[in-house]
């Protein structure tokens, strides 16, 4: 066997860090200067313009030049897209919430946030287990839901006011979920101290759900997953569901390149 073929490519530091701008001009809320991308990502600011300026012209990156700012182009967009079609996540998700199911007897789902829902994208029934609603591709109040909540505890401060901006987002929400900005604040509060979300009877009177963010390599929540199950189970087999969503959760986010734990 020769050295190339026994050995990992060697690695190509322009790639590395046309990528690293990509990944953080995705976080941004809008457009930004290359000198703060360059601050950001502490490189010099004649490697950040030189490489924006071969993104621009392949067209993963537009130049609003009189601004001077520089933001995802049309090419980032398609790659987005092309992520959504194929379904990665959900293919990557439907093995570990089956080993989820298995080693729980309950069932499970994956979530996605969509505005002040949540979608679910995976459902795993468990065998001789309460028929649930949360379907894939039935949306739900985030407020309401395990899986919504967890998210929403993963998310930066200011991106979760910008889903709930004030007391008008709150007007539709079901009984039993946060119903003004000061209650969602404390909900976001104890789920980050104890590190995963439930909710008991929000959904479906009698069934409560446990969950935990999935993030990706940047810490963005990208999904939760959970597992519902009656409302009388003890707080000790609560407990040990609890750690399974969070074993599964840990697994999911190896599978999609997320951080670690």
């Amino acid at each position: 066997m020769d050295g190339f073929s026994a050995s990992r490519p060697a690695p190509s530091p322009a790639l590395d860090q046309g990528l690293r701008i990509l990944a953080h001009l995705a976080t941004q809320r809008g457009p930004v200067a290359a000198s703060a991308i360059a601050g950001a990502l502490d490189l010099p600011r004649s490697t950040v313009y030189r490489l924006l300026g071969v993104m621009a012209e392949r067209g993963f990156v537009v130049h609003l030049a009189e601004q001077r700012l520089y933001g995802l182009g049309l090419v980032a967009y398609e790659l987005s897209s092309g992520f959504a079609r194929q379904q990665p996540l959900a293919r990557l998700g439907a093995p570990v919430l089956g080993g989820l199911v298995d080693r729980a007897g309950e069932s499970g789902h994956l979530a996605v946030l969509h505005g002040t829902d949540v979608v679910y994208i995976v459902e795993e029934r468990a065998p001789r287990r309460p028929t649930l609603v949360t379907d894939v591709g039935v949306r739900l109040p985030a407020l309401a839901t395990a899986t919504g909540r967890a998210i929403l505890a993963a998310l930066p401060d200011a991106q979760r006011r910008a889903v709930f901006p004030g007391r008008a987002a709150f007007e539709a929400v079901p009984e039993g979920s946060p119903r003004s900005p000061a209650e969602l604040r404390e909900l976001v509060r104890l789920t980050r101290e104890r590190g995963f979300a439930e909710e008991d009877g929000s959904v479906t009177p009698g069934l409560a759900s446990v969950a935990v963010a999935v993030r990706d390599h940047t810490g963005w929540p990208v999904a939760a997953i959970a597992v519902t199950f009656p409302s009388e189970r003890d707080p000790a087999s609560r407990e040990a569901l609890v750690g399974e969503v969070a074993r599964a959760a840990t697994e999911l986010e190896r599978r999609v390149g997320g951080a670690r734990r």
